[in-house]
């Protein structure tokens, strides 16, 4: 740091970490330094830091995760939401890695809004899939999907093969379902949604609560998914 100058600190600092996140020593999603390391490196108190710190993060550059440290922002995922919404197809579209996997899979009777949405008895009997999505490895959204079973026979076993929810119901022919609503709301998220999208309990969930539908037009999916509202931005498209 250069002192007398005429540039506070405090801009130094801000002005050094800002090019050290640029040149790729501080990498998207990586935790920057602690204070003390930092406030040792700058020689200056951390006041002066923390300043430094606020000026970032109102930049957009990092984030401050209360008890974890501070994070480099990760440029957000542009996840387009239409008549054909494929998990895979839209993270790859963006030059980003796609993978997942499969918490939990049981089945359970439809009831509620599972049987309202699929169109079903009370009581018919559903498959449940609870999955993590995950972008570049880093986990994006916490989904829990449900299935007719007598449309779709085995399908948590089919599931268990592939790994893919669209493969899946390829297996079945419905490979060329599309999507007929999506409900989008924020809400906090519960501690275990917040441990496994790795994310504080204070930073809100954008909720999707959705319908997929095969050719004939009946519906084959219900889900609802809770994404990482600072690593996404949902973005409807409309047709013609």
């Amino acid at each position: 740091m250069e002192r007398g100058r005429g540039i506070a600190l405090w801009r130094q600092i801000e002005q050094q970490l800002t090019a050290d996140i640029a040149s790729g020593l501080y990498p998207e999603g990586s935790r920057l330094p602690t204070e003390p390391e930092l406030a040792a490196r700058f020689a200056v108190n951390r006041h002066t830091l923390r300043r430094a710190i606020r000026a970032l993060g109102d930049q957009g550059l990092v984030r401050v995760e209360q008890g974890r440290g501070t994070f480099v922002q990760e440029n957000v995922v542009d996840y387009m939401i239409g008549r054909r919404t494929r998990f895979s197809e839209i993270i790859s579209s963006q030059n980003r890695t796609p993978s997942g996997q499969l918490l939990r899979a049981f089945e359970v009777d439809a009831t509620g809004t599972v049987a309202k949405e699929l169109k079903l008895k009370q009581g018919t009997r559903c498959a449940c899939l609870e999955t993590v999505s995950e972008v570049d490895s880093r986990p994006l959204s916490l989904g829990t999907s449900y299935f007719p079973v007598k449309r779709f026979p085995n399908l948590i076993a089919v599931y268990a093969e592939n790994g893919s929810i669209t493969k899946t119901l390829e297996h079945f022919g419905a490979g060329d379902y599309e999507r007929r609503t999506t409900r989008i709301t924020a809400r906090l998220p519960d501690s275990e949604e917040a441990k496994i999208l790795r994310q504080p309990v204070n930073r809100p969930l954008l909720i999707s609560e959705s319908v997929n539908i095969d050719r004939d037009g009946a519906p084959i999916q219900y889900g609802i998914t809770r994404f990482a509202s600072d690593r996404i931005q949902l973005v409807v498209e409309t047709g013609d």
